[in-house]
């Protein structure tokens, strides 16, 4: 008798030489250093995560109250904090270890280009680490971060040392509070990223009318959440369509579909951060749900999907 069950999905794509298992990253800043999570989500299950920035010495951060709930989704001024390379490698990477299908991927940040290769330069002699991701974006900290990518100039010239300095496959996440996303992709892929992080969260603030004060005490933070997906879709469409490297996908993914969107966009992976927020299992249902979706609409692999999106035809001129 014909087994008519259907085939289990391969749900495999390769990043920046990297195969993961699924396209399903958990997002810096939403997931810590990874470990927290182990005993919440079956961290086997993802395809990779994205610590939270990690900076050449320890940042405090911003003063509470750093998190703001709005419309859809989320505002936060966090300001990187972290616990410093040092610390990194000696007490949050080891566990990790032990969790090697899900590739970890280290968020580096910096105030000075100087700073960021000292991170990198230390990182290189850790082991476990699959790759970098260039946080040239971060909207949250008065010096640095989004200064970085927001200037051609400027990203050119940490790209380019940064790639120079790495032992491990770069990947870089862009701002997406810029004119051009296109021209900041090709300037990164062109500089020598393997990868772009498409896209970090949007500059924007939050007013107690009661008080007349902001919600938030650095007075502008980072809008994340289901708000932003229309314009992070469409910032993933115009990078992926400007570069030949894979492209990250992120902004607002909840469900299934909203992964597939990313992918149908020019998306190779997506990454999961507020949706984490809401629900710590987050990310592990999402790739558990993909594997439903491609079932259920016969995709045998995965990264098919990927640029798949069909465009309408251009109107017949009479």
């Amino acid at each position: 008798m014909d087994d008519k069950r259907p085939m289990k999905p391969d749900l495999r794509v390769t990043v920046a030489g990297i195969e993961l298992t699924n396209p399903v990253i958990a997002a810096s800043g939403a997931f810590g250093y990874g470990i927290e999570f182990e005993e919440i989500v079956s961290l086997e299950r993802l395809g990779g995560f994205v610590t939270k920035g990690i900076s050449l010495e320890p940042i405090a951060g911003n003063p509470a109250p750093r998190i703001v709930q709005t419309a859809a989704g989320m505002l936060n001024a966090v300001g990187l904090q972290n616990v410093g390379v040092e610390e990194f490698i000696a007490r949050k990477l080891p566990p990790l270890r032990r969790y090697a299908k899900c590739k970890t991927i280290v968020n580096v940040f910096g105030y000075t280009v100087n700073e960021y290769i000292g991170a990198i330069e230390r990182l290189n002699e850790a082991e476990g680490i699959a790759a970098y991701e260039l946080n040239v974006s971060c909207p949250n900290v008065h010096a640095g971060g989004m200064a970085f990518g927001a200037d051609p100039g400027s990203l050119e010239y940490l790209v380019s040392r940064a790639k120079a300095a790495a032992s491990r496959p770069l990947i870089v996440k862009l701002t997406p509070n810029v004119t051009s996303i296109a021209h900041l992709a090709q300037v990164a892929a062109d500089t020598g990223a393997d990868a772009l992080s498409v896209v970090n969260t949007f500059l924007a603030m939050s007013i107690d009318a009661e008080t007349r004060r902001p919600r938030l005490s650095n007075v502008t933070g980072g809008l994340s959440g289901p708000a932003i997906k229309p314009i992070a879709l469409r910032l993933v469409w115009e990078a992926a369509r400007a570069v030949k490297i894979p492209v990250i996908g992120m902004g607002g993914i909840v469900t299934p579909a909203d992964a597939v969107e990313f992918l149908l966009a020019g998306a190779t992976a997506i990454q999961v951060g507020t949706a984490s927020y809401a629900d710590p299992m987050a990310t592990e249902r999402l790739a558990k749900g993909l594997e439903s979706w491609c079932k259920s609409h016969n995709v045998v692999k995965l990264s098919s999907l990927t640029g798949a999106l069909e465009l309408p035809a251009p109107a017949r001129q009479e």
